[in-house]
């Protein structure tokens, strides 16, 4: 099950600023649980979007997290801090005409908020897409590892599982990563395309 929301469309000035031979920038940020398949998601649109001359940047969370945000830890304000830093590297990139793929967790609906409203301030494009992956199937994917060592006892503070995921209430897209991640990769571009992104 996929749905959608028309909450933004660029304006008139937005597409006017952008040459004529390219589309505004835009943050797309794919929040989820840990193992949902944000990663997978982004890389596979971000092919489609080179292959038709975008300009794209891929802001993977665990690169972040060993260069620009190596500093902080994982309690509440760590991760706030940690979101706003990565919105504000997106918003950047995106303002310049940037399509901007962030995967990363952002579990906290205020720190998501903040991140659209700072890029809506800015004129920038946002759009929240939620990689809907039950626990379970993360849990079984278990891509890093880490739902086996929470369960070892190993570590705590595990998203969704010991710590808090807040689901976003409305989304721009919400994908059921029942189907390939072809086919979820196909459903974000295509709502790239409806907004004039892509």
């Amino acid at each position: 099950m996929t749905t959608t929301s028309n909450r933004f469309q660029p304006d008139a000035d937005q597409l006017a600023s952008a040459p004529a031979d390219r589309r505004p920038g835009s943050t797309v940020w794919l929040t989820g649980l840990p193992s949902a398949g944000k990663s997978t998601i982004a890389r596979a649109l971000a092919v489609r979007l080179r292959a038709e001359g975008q300009q794209v940047e891929l802001l993977d969370g665990d690169e972040l997290r060993s260069h620009l945000t190596a500093d902080l830890g994982f309690s509440r304000a760590d991760r706030d801090a940690n979101v706003r830093r990565v919105g504000y590297v997106a918003r950047l990139l995106a303002r310049s005409g940037v399509t901007v793929l962030v995967p990363v967790i952002a579990p906290y609906a205020a720190a998501r908020a903040a991140v659209r409203a700072d890029h809506e301030a800015d004129g920038s494009v946002f759009v929240e897409v939620h990689v809907a992956t039950p626990l379970d199937v993360c849990a079984v994917r278990d891509v890093k590892g880490l739902y086996a060592k929470q369960r070892a006892g190993e570590m705590s503070g595990l998203t969704g599982v010991d710590d808090p995921y807040e689901i976003p209430e409305a989304p721009e897209l919400r994908l059921d990563t029942e189907e390939s991640a072809a086919e979820s990769a196909s459903r974000v571009h295509a709502v790239l395309v409806q907004r004039g992104l892509a």
